[in-house]
């Protein structure tokens, strides 16, 4: 035997115990359960069965990722009374915060408050405060709950977003589709569990922040679990297609040896990343024949383009990419998040805001009232948001009509529909400033156990052994689930 194969042989005294305790584990596990019993624990569908559970209120998410962090004073958290204070010198005041600044403003000698130059308006039987920058958005704020509360520890948009996408600032962490995944597996074996889509044709002035497949990585869990990004530009996938000359029954038979030798690898090595890649390798062979169906929206009427909006027919759109959404979930994908980046206002707001708001508002619209139709909205969770707020003083030159706002982590505002969630409330309150929040505060962390909450997960219980730590979405800070937000 050589030197590789005496190694992988060996067993340490905690390795023997490790894997002695599994089997009389199973053992005692059979006795138990019984034939029925063990066969759901053994299941590779995911782990629900070996979880705790609660009564699922929803069976997917959408989650709409605003990269860069929408206004919440333009946007939602209305604040009429500090239009008399236009110009304001906040300086003594923000040091009495003690707030920290980022670099791009701490060199400011004065920081002049900004108010909204948007008129508001109260929408729906809830009276909610709605930015004339959002029609679509207020036509529906009775099937959508406001969160004015979010609050992050994260002031520059890389942690931020990591935060927000997996639970951590560091690098390497499962995100929260990756989470679902592997807690709950997959509704349809010809799709992945969890998929990507990157709107990417934004408006022409927004400052785009860069972001990187960490926000849909499945970091320590089996690389099974993270997302697949779908292209927005030519084939959906690479090398969807088979090279011509190459038949379906012979790719099948390609892989079936491919499979045999990653086998036979997996026998003498047992590194678990083997057989996530046979199982990858499968994934891929059946998507070759369910992509395309999916991508191909020539059998949506025309109706369906008309409630998303005149752009939901060019892809790479936003209102396309929300349509794409729709039509994964009816097929059971677990997890579907849209990234649509932009939203980094520092400096011409009004303009670039506007125009931003202009590429999603129809087509979120559209895709809250196309799953209402379907029946579809109260087993489908919908998060729509950015990484953190934005601040009430203006970043650089302020004028009657135009301004620009830096970072700001203590308050923002998203919302969500559908999944359980109480639509038509506004929930949490922030001061006069919109700086500091003064009732019901939502963390991050609180975010996410709220989401595996309502497809039935215990974020205390959700767990992967790694580097000898149980890893959690939520961390090991406290965490809540904001039970209110349901109905």
């Amino acid at each position: 035997m050589n030197p590789i194969e005496l190694h992988n042989a060996a067993y340490s005294r905690r390795q023997f115990f490790r894997k002695s305790g599994t089997g009389l584990g199973m053992a005692a596990l059979a006795s138990l359960l019984g034939k029925r019993g063990i066969s759901a624990a053994e299941s590779l569908s995911g782990i629900n069965d070996m979880l705790p559970q609660i009564a699922p209120k929803a069976k997917r998410v959408i989650y709409i990722s605003l990269i860069g962090a929408p206004s919440q004073l333009d946007l939602f958290d209305y604040k009429p009374d500090l239009q008399k204070r236009f110009k304001e010198d906040l300086n003594t005041w923000l040091k009495e915060q003690g707030q920290r600044l980022t670099g791009m403003t701490s060199g400011q000698a004065s920081f002049p408050l900004a108010p909204s130059i948007f008129k508001f308006q109260q929408h729906g039987q809830s009276g909610a405060w709605v930015s004339e920058l959002l029609p679509w958005t207020a036509k529906m704020v009775d099937d959508i709950c406001i969160i004015k509360s979010m609050h992050t520890d994260a002031i520059n948009h890389e942690p931020a977003n990591q935060l927000i996408c997996t639970g951590s600032m560091q690098a390497g962490k499962a995100s929260i589709g990756s989470w679902l995944s592997y807690g709950l597996g997959s509704m349809n074996k010809e799709l992945p569990s969890f998929v990507v889509l990157h709107a990417t044709h934004s408006s022409p002035f927004s400052n785009v922040q860069a972001i990187s497949s960490r926000l849909w990585g499945s970091g320590y869990l089996p690389g099974k679990y993270a997302g697949v990004a779908l292209r927005s530009l030519g084939d959906p996938v690479l090398f969807l297609k088979d090279t011509a000359g190459i038949s379906r029954e012979t790719r099948r038979n390609m892989l079936d040896g491919l499979n045999d030798l990653n086998r036979r690898s997996f026998s003498a090595v047992g590194d678990p990343e083997i057989e996530n890649r046979i199982q990858q390798y499968e994934m891929a062979f059946r998507m070759q024949a369910s992509v395309p169906e999916l991508t191909d929206l020539t059998s949506e009427p025309e109706s369906t383009y008309q409630l998303y909006g005149p752009d939901s027919k060019t892809r790479g759109t936003f209102a396309n990419s929300a349509i794409m959404a729709r039509r994964l979930a009816e097929r059971g994908v677990r997890f579907v998040q849209i990234f649509h980046r932009g939203w980094d206002q520092h400096g011409d707001l009004p303009r670039d805001l506007a125009s931003q708001c202009k590429d999603v508002d129809q087509g979120c619209y559209g895709l809250i009232k196309d799953l209402k139709q379907r029946g579809m909205l109260e087993d489908t969770l919908v998060v729509w948001g950015g990484e953190f707020g934005r601040t009430i003083y203006s970043q650089g030159k302020l004028t009657e009509t135009d301004y620009g706002r830096d970072h700001h982590p203590r308050c923002f505002t998203i919302w969500m529909a559908g999944g359980g969630i109480k639509g038509g409330q506004v929930y949490g309150e922030t001061d006069e400033m919109s700086y500091n929040i003064v009732k019901n505060p939502v963390h991050i962390r609180d975010l996410h156990a709220t989401i595996l909450h309502a497809l039935g997960l215990e974020h205390e219980r959700l767990s992967f052994k790694f580097q000898g730590l149980d890893q959690r979405l939520t961390g090991v800070e406290p965490a809540k689930v904001v039970t209110d937000l349901f109905a």
